[in-house]
């Protein structure tokens, strides 16, 4: 029998993310599973004629990242060459972004919808100079009068149409908004062409739907660039019957289809969790039992590579559309409110915990979208109430965002064993343009990794590509140094976590989210050869050079899936 290992890598700094943080030097892979890790003394005994021997020469080497919020299929969609790329630095004004749909009307046929992804008001010269100055159909509609433009923020929260689209999809001054959603009007009581939250169905459900062929495609460029930035597992956060008005249906019930021919194919070069979307947003607690009712079995995948956990629910929206629900107002007024159904805070409340005792009672892990405060106490109050009502060992429930997570929920979230599912990549994002809506002290504290850690939260990070691009190393570095993308400016350097800490939310505790703790998530004998080459020696690094630091290689299940040639 041979004893021989397939993969052997020496003379490294091999960060196994065990409990100790153990650093080794030499690590073994034979099949699928790490089979040693040591000295390279210990190691270099299962050498054969047939291994591969990959000299480090003091690279790091780490377990395969964990992306735990990462949307394949929407961001696969929202890239070149399916989508225009209106994010920064790409576009800096809305003139740069009519200039691209200027340019994309002049190789689209006409009457084609033109869709673009990633526009930020907070890197917009006109929105800069003039907070009150937002994105119009007035914008796009001297570019493209005639074709239809639709194109969406990069929080996924907000979508900017032309005039056009708008008479194509139906709206006008006497549309009334969906629950939860928003119609924006000037002053005269016209749309000016922005739709918020759950108002963006109306532009999803006048949408062609992505047929197969592009769902598969957007996949595949997905698994692509995820295998050049060392990712090797990802959780996909809402695919079923509720994604098909959100994303143009990217989110949709076929989108889990093509997961399935893709692993049956072998294309699947990343493990995939799946949370179930049964509704869409500002659903009522009568639709969400009827969708969850309606999910059915997940079917038969192997659950290692292709697995459905539980379900997802939307709670409330986002800050920079003041449509987070806070405890305190926002600068210029309000507070947000729950996005599900009813018409009151009271009814509003009671319907979210409704709906999370239904999932938790149906068995599910529940992956709550919230963030701000208010919202937040409210869906850690109902995972308690409901594990209270119905125990349930090792439910893992965890809250999506969680951006203003309170003492109080923290300790809630601690006590019952859920976690938090965090967004390094958002927090570079947006800092520099969120003290304008909550304040210089809230803004500073949003993404309290500090205080969740020190809590005893599980904490676990993902990128929510396409809202950022999902380069953890990015995310590393915003952990460490809490500096903002647009300024450098630090923000709230009380909630810096050290290295290992932030490793682990991508590594091991990423796992946890994925019930897959015991045989992924670190390096140590009998798991899972997931592995993440990173050149340079990632331990002695200043934080500052983390993201530009390359991935020469990445292993997915003891298979080489990515290889770049070292200098």
């Amino acid at each position: 029998m041979d004893t021989h290992a397939d993969l052997v890598f020496l003379n490294g700094q091999v960060v196994t993310v065990d409990a100790d943080f153990s650093v080794a030097s030499a690590l073994a892979v034979t099949g699928q599973v790490i089979s040693a890790v040591g000295r390279n003394d210990d190691v270099a005994p299962l050498i054969g004629p047939r291994t591969r021997v990959v000299d480090l020469r003091g690279a790091t080497l780490l377990p395969g990242i964990n992306d735990s919020h990462l949307h394949g299929c929407a961001f696969g969609t929202a890239t070149p060459p399916l989508s225009l790329d209106l994010g920064h630095p790409a576009v800096s004004s809305l003139g740069d972004a009519a200039e691209a749909v200027r340019e994309a009307v002049g190789r689209t046929p006409a009457g084609q919808w033109i869709t673009g992804h990633g526009w930020d008001t907070g890197y917009l010269d006109e929105c800069l100079l003039d907070p009150s100055r937002t994105p119009s159909r007035r914008d796009l509609d001297a570019v493209s009068p005639d074709h239809p433009v639709v194109l969406y923020s990069f929080s996924g929260h907000a979508t900017w149409v032309n005039s056009k689209a708008l008479e194509l999809i139906g709206i006008d001054r006497n549309t009334v908004a969906p629950p939860g959603g928003a119609i924006v009007v000037d002053e005269t009581g016209e749309p000016t062409g922005l739709l918020h939250e759950g108002a963006q169905a109306l532009v999803q459900n006048a949408l062609p739907p992505l047929s197969r062929q592009e769902r598969t495609d957007a996949i595949r460029a997905t698994l692509a660039t995820l295998a050049r930035l060392g990712v090797t597992s990802y959780t996909e956060p809402g695919l079923g019957p509720g994604g098909e008005g959100i994303m143009r249906g990217a989110l949709g019930e076929e989108t889990l289809d093509v997961y399935r021919a893709l692993l049956a194919d072998g294309e699947l070069t990343a493990r995939v969790g799946v949370l179930l979307l049964p509704t869409g947003m500002a659903s009522t607690t009568e639709e969400f039992a009827r969708g969850l009712a309606d999910l059915g079995a997940p079917g038969d995948t192997d659950p290692r590579r292709l697995a459905v956990h539980g379900v997802k629910v939307f709670a409330d929206g986002i800050v920079p559309n003041k449509t987070a629900w806070m405890h305190e107002p926002y600068v210029s007024g309000g507070c947000g409110a729950l996005c599900v159904g009813g018409d009151t805070d009271t009814e509003r409340t009671a319907g979210i915990e409704a709906m999370i005792r239904l999932a938790h009672t149906a068995g599910h892990q529940l992956g709550v979208h919230v963030t701000g405060d208010r919202a937040i106490d409210t869906v850690a109050d109902a995972f308690a109430a409901a594990m209270a009502e119905h125990p349930r060992p090792d439910a893992r429930h965890y809250v999506i965002h969680g951006d203003f997570l309170t003492a109080h929920s923290m300790e809630v979230l601690a006590a019952h064993g859920f976690g938090v599912n965090m967004n390094p990549t958002i927090k570079w994002t947006v800092a520099d343009m969120e003290e304008e809506l909550v304040g210089a002290e809230r803004a500073a504290y949003a993404w309290p990794y500090r205080d969740a850690i020190d809590a005893g939260v599980r904490v676990a990070s993902g990128s929510d590509a396409p809202v950022t691009h999902p380069d953890w190393r990015q995310g590393l570095a915003t952990m460490m140094l809490r500096e903002s993308k647009a300024a450098g400016r630090v923000s709230g350097p009380e909630q810096r976590i050290g290295l290992a800490e932030a490793l682990r939310t991508y590594t091991i505790d990423a796992a946890w989210q994925d019930f897959a703790d015991d045989w992924k998530g670190s390096l140590e004998p009998g798991k899972a050869a997931d592995l993440c080459v990173l050149d340079g020696d990632l331990l002695a690094a200043d934080p500052r050079d983390i993201p530009t630091m390359p991935v020469v290689l990445t292993v997915m299940d003891g298979r080489i899936v990515h290889e770049a040639p070292r200098v």
